[in-house]
Order: C-alpha cells, then structure tokens, then sequence
C-alpha cells in the first residue's frame, strides 16, 4: 500500500445549546491545527436540524478555512445533493476549485437526517434517487457539457457553467456509503471516489469493507471505465488517544455521554447505532466492537492496521470522525500524536530513522573506539609540536 493519507471528516458533532458563533470559530481553528500537523484533508458536513451537527454550508466553512490554510486539502463531506439545483452546486464548487487552487474535492450524498429533508417535503427513498440524477448532471457539467433536464426538483434548460475547473484533471469527487450499496454503485459508475462513512460504525459495515470496493469497481467495468484506483478510497473511523490509556478514558468523561446520546435518542440515524448507558460501558463499545478506540498510539496503530487488512488491498486515506468527546485541549493533543506517532507507520517515516537509530546502536563500540583513537592521535600530534 502506498503512503497512507490522514484526514478528518468534520460532521461536526457539537453538543445542543453551546455558543455556535465559537463553535464554528474553533472549528476553523482546528482545521487550521491540522494543516499544521500535515493532515492531508479535511470534509465538511452539511446539516440543517437536530441542533448537533450545526453547519448546514460546507462551502462556505472550506472558502473561511482556505484563507487559513497553506496545503490542506477541503472537500465537502458531504453535500446533501438533493436538496439543490445541481447546476449552483456545481457552480460554487468549481468557483472554490479556483478559490483554494486545487485543495477543494467535492463530496457528495442523499443526506443523512430526514429531519433535514422532511422540511423541503422529500423522504430519504427520494433523496436516495435524486442523488443519482443530480450526480450526473454535476458531472456532465464538470466536463463542460451543455444540460437541458428535469431533475425533479430543478428544471435546467441549457444549463452551463461559465468557468472551467481550476484543476486538471478533475478536483477530487467522492460519494458518500454508510451500509448500502448505493454510494458504491454511484462511484463506480462515474469512475471517482468513495466516502466509506460506515467503515466501523454502520452494522457489518467493518465486514462489507471489501464488499464495497468490488461493488465500485464492478460497476465501473459495467460502464466501460478503467478499475478506480485505491487511493481514492476513503475510510471514516473514530478515535481519541492519549499517552496513556487512563488518561485517554479519563479524557472522554468530559462528552462522550452528550455523543453517544445524540445516536441513541435524538438523531434518526439508525444506520449507526451505539451501545452504552454510562460512560464505562461506552468505552468499552468503541474499543471492543471495532468502532474506534480510545487509547494510546499503539492501539491506534493496530486499528488503522486492522483496517488495512480488512479492505484487502488497501485504501487511501483514514478520515477521522471529529466529536467532542474530550475538551478542546485533549482533543488537539489527539490530533498531535496521531500525526507525531501513527501516521508515520503508516507514511513511510517510521522505517528509516528506526533502521539509523538500530545501525547507530550496533556501531556503536566501533565508533566509540574510532574517538578514541582519533583523540589519542591529535594529543599525540599536539605533544609533539611543543616538543619541537
């Protein structure tokens, strides 16, 4: 597998009642942390009710982050593509394209919530459908197609966009899984990436690993296109880790309850459920079901393995599920260590200073007398000039 991608998938998950203008404030801060720390990228999510996941324009977070940021990249994760018109969704997409120089990628979905779409009076079985209809036209116009259709709940006529993408080839396009095949066949079919949301949490998600990859790729032979590289595949999984297991499980006191609650009593989610009545029995799900861990870097290294080897062949990134289950303080120190100590065994870093450090050690004698010897020479050859 080449060089492991790291990223976060910012939802985000926010407990209901907290001052929202800092919220997103230390939003954009932490996406700023992690262009400092070198993560690879960063999605947005788009949501509009439940009061939890309280940003509902993933473009406009990525245009205020964009200004922040030097090498990150920013994609939306995901626009709910049927709610929209999909040529203004296509339209601000490649707008940010130009805007960010090419560190957008578009990631797109039916939408997660019903309570979201319920408001513009479409079921998740509509927005399921829309999803595929709109895609296409998204990238028919992406290729710089003229678009006359009907798309449900939009009516394009010549529909075109006035600039051409900013990147070439094509920004990154993603489609978003949780358990059914949908996103897969979607991905498949247009040749781009796939968004495996349900990598740990969705039921038998972790086993339909390499399920979903044949489905993309199936599909992509079935619409005559070329298998889609690994690389654009994109696991979602939660952690928290610290230097140490107690403190990390002492970390997660502060909100992990506030989480878990927001799967089991208020969001209408059940593609994701959680298990646990206190904060121990919480734990002890996310570690022992697989869905995360909450830990330390070692562990953390032993669940991005599993899912290596789960995936049978690898994938391209691990995309980590933001949530506030520690403070602000302990969370950004996560974030540290996962850049400091997991993602280097995963990046080609690790090998090589442990190979110098191991062949500094066992040379270490030879060099030892090799010193030696050499300031025994120029104390001899300093004794000599005196004497002459």
């Amino acid at each position: 597998m080449s060089r492991l991608r790291f990223g976060l998938f910012m939802a985000p998950f926010h407990v209901a009642g907290d001052n929202p203008t800092y919220l997103i404030r230390r939003d954009l801060d932490l996406i700023d942390h992690l262009d400092r720390l070198g993560f690879d990228e960063v999605w947005v999510g788009e949501h509009h009710s439940a009061g939890t996941e309280i940003i509902s324009c993933p473009e406009l977070i990525i245009a205020a982050a964009a200004e922040r940021t030097q090498n990150i990249k920013l994609g939306t994760g995901v626009v709910s593509l049927a709610y929209h018109n999909p040529l203004w969704v296509a339209d601000r997409m490649v707008q940010l394209d130009h805007m960010t120089r090419g560190r957008a990628m578009f990631g797109v979905g039916p939408g997660s919530l019903p309570s979201d779409s319920a408001m513009i009076g479409l079921t998740p079985t509509e927005c399921r459908e829309l999803l595929e209809v709109k895609l296409d036209v998204c990238m028919r116009l992406f290729r710089g197609e003229t678009v006359t259709a009907d798309v449900g709940t939009h009516k394009l006529v010549n529909a075109r966009l006035q600039l051409a993408p900013y990147s070439d080839p094509l920004f990154d396009v993603a489609v978003a899984a949780v358990a059914s095949p949908t996103g897969a066949r979607l991905a498949g079919k247009y040749g781009v990436g796939l968004l495996s949301i349900g990598a740990t949490m969705a039921p038998g998600g972790f086993d339909a690993l390499a399920y979903h990859w044949d489905i993309v790729n199936e599909r992509a032979e079935a619409n005559g296109l070329p298998p889609v590289d690994r690389s654009q595949w994109r696991l979602v999984g939660l952690m928290h880790i610290a230097e140490t297991k107690e403190q990390a499980y002492r970390d997660v006191e502060f909100g992990i309850e506030a989480w878990f609650q927001y799967f089991q009593q208020t969001a209408a989610f059940p593609q994701m459920p959680v298990v646990g009545a206190d904060v121990k029995e919480m734990i002890d799900f996310v570690n022992a079901s697989g869905v995360g861990v909450i830990g330390t870097p070692d562990d953390a290294k032993e669940q991005v393995q599993r899912l290596v080897t789960q995936s049978n062949g690898g994938f391209g990134a691990l995309v980590l599920l933001s949530h506030d289950w520690a403070n602000p303080q302990a969370t950004w120190r996560s974030y540290e260590l996962i850049a400091q100590r997991v993602a280097p065994e995963f990046q080609g870093q690790s090998s090589p200073t442990l190979r110098a450090k191991q062949s500094a050690a066992e040379s270490r004698e030879e060099w030892n007398q090799a010193q030696f010897a050499a300031l025994d020479h120029m104390g001899k050859k300093y004794a000599a000039e005196r004497g002459g």
